[in-house]
């Protein structure tokens, strides 16, 4: 490995150790994300050619010094447009959810979840948030649930756990779906699994991977819940009619329900149909409020899109904006192939320990890269395990999604709940990582039992 890449690997590693003990230096996660952005892309230019398309552009002799410069900047502008689609989404999202739950349209859903037992919550959460992420996506599914703990449960403590569970039965979720994750979403459009293979095989195994750590977590939650007085009021009585307020909820989880279909159909990226969504759904509350008398529309102006864009929580932005840019680098200068490659001789010809160590790898970096890394590795066979729906595809859908459970900042969906709920790294290394580590193996294990003794039938 080259002395420049080594350097970049290791700020990257640095930065990544800084974020791990952000409860112990106090600095802001997002901080250190956009410096190790930074850092690593300003090394890189000390001499793109580390990277082979830039070392292939040079060798064509086509670039100058300037267009060296220019041909790194235009590769930063593409990873910028790759991650900025993954950002536009989020605050889509996020303001979309904060929008309904602001005008009352989660009362309903919020009274359907109520129980006085926090066992029983638990198991709720656990299986609508598990079935929402395979009809949605586990990073859209994430923040209605936490909107929806936030009415629920008002002991801190206590709904640490409930958010830990989330972000493992989301990420479960969409590993059986192929639109629940952005990485079964990548091999179902290369053609590598089929929506049917995948949901058929992977669904039991996803599900094995959410109970066993809902189980272990309802041990250390007893009793029942408390609520106070501004959890049992009902949100936005006074600013809509009751037929507005389905409308809104309608609209606006029936939009996001509709985003994987928008792209199905007009083949543009997910981001696009979020903000069609937030769009439609802005328009109609502006005309509902437009209706309002004026002493009420000055108390329901806090409840409209442009009060609420500005409340947008910039930090957690910034750091997926950051964490995201800083792995673009690592992609660029090779180091995520390298590794699969190195994957693919110390466990030649097994698929289980090379998919299972990809999935581990998936909670440090980002799994997007990963799965696009293995799809440029390995060809496609016409029969065998690296067949369409073969062994390793599917298994490789399954532990890039569901390994990411295992750190808080393994997925979209962790990144988000550690943002809204002020999740420390430290707190969920301790109290989580191993839980999901063994729902990960026992998935795994009960994926191996089926395949090799019901469906190889």
């Amino acid at each position: 490995m080259a002395t420049l890449t080594l350097a970049i690997v290791i700020v990257f590693c640095i930065g990544y150790f800084c974020i791990a003990i952000e409860s112990v230096t106090k600095v802001n996660k997002a901080a250190i994300a956009l410096l190790m952005f930074v850092c690593c892309w300003t090394l890189f230019m000390l001499d793109p050619t580390i990277s082979e398309e830039v070392a292939e552009a040079v060798g064509q002799g086509s670039l100058s010094h300037d267009g060296i410069a220019q041909f790194v900047s235009t590769l930063i502008e593409r990873h910028l447009g790759s991650t900025a689609t993954t950002l536009f989404f989020l605050m889509g999202a996020m303001t979309i959810v904060e929008l309904v739950d602001q005008n009352g349209g989660f009362n309903f859903v919020r009274d359907t979840l109520h129980t006085k037992s926090k066992r029983a919550l638990l198991w709720r959460i656990a299986f609508m948030t598990f079935i929402l992420s395979a009809i949605l996506d586990n990073l859209t599914t994430s923040i209605v649930m936490i909107m929806i703990l936030r009415k629920l449960v008002s002991d801190k403590k206590d709904r640490l756990v409930y958010a830990a569970l989330v972000v493992i039965a989301a990420n479960s979720g969409g590993a059986f779906s192929p639109i629940g994750d952005v990485t079964t979403i990548m091999l179902w459009n290369k053609g590598l699994i089929t929506a049917a293979g995948v949901i058929s095989e992977i669904f039991i195994p996803s599900l094995v991977s959410m109970v066993i750590p809902a189980y272990i977590l309802s041990l250390s939650l007893k009793g029942d819940l408390t609520f106070t007085a501004t959890q049992a009021q009902t949100v936005g009585a006074s600013d809509l009619t009751t037929w507005q307020r389905k409308a809104v909820f309608f609209i606006g989880v029936g939009g996001l329900v509709f985003v994987p279909i928008f792209k199905s159909i007009t083949h543009l990226p997910p981001f696009v149909g979020i903000l069609l969504v937030l769009g439609v759904l802005w328009t109609v509350t502006e005309v509902f409020y437009a209706n309002l008398k004026e002493k009420e529309e000055r108390g329901a102006m806090q409840k409209r899109v442009s009060t609420m864009l500005s409340r947008i929580d910039m930090s957690t932005i910034l750091f997926f904006l950051g964490i995201l840019m800083a792995v673009a680098c690592l992609e660029t200068i090779g180091v995520l192939t390298m590794l699969g490659k190195g994957l693919d001789v110390a466990f030649k010809g097994n698929h289980y320990l090379v998919t299972g160590i990809i999935g581990v790898l998936s909670s440090i970096v980002d799994n997007v890269p990963l799965v696009a890394g293995c799809m440029g590795m390995y060809p496609v066979a016409e029969v065998g395990d690296m067949a369409v729906d073969g062994v390793f595809w599917q298994l490789l859908a399954y532990c890039a999604g569901v390994g990411g459970s295992m750190l808080i900042i393994g997925s979209a969906a962790g990144v988000v709940v550690m943002g809204l709920e002020k999740i420390t790294f430290g707190w969920y290394m301790k109290h989580i990582t191993w839980i999901a580590f063994v729902g990960y193996l026992a998935g795994i294990v009960c994926y191996w039992a089926l395949r090799t003794f019901i469906f190889a039938a």
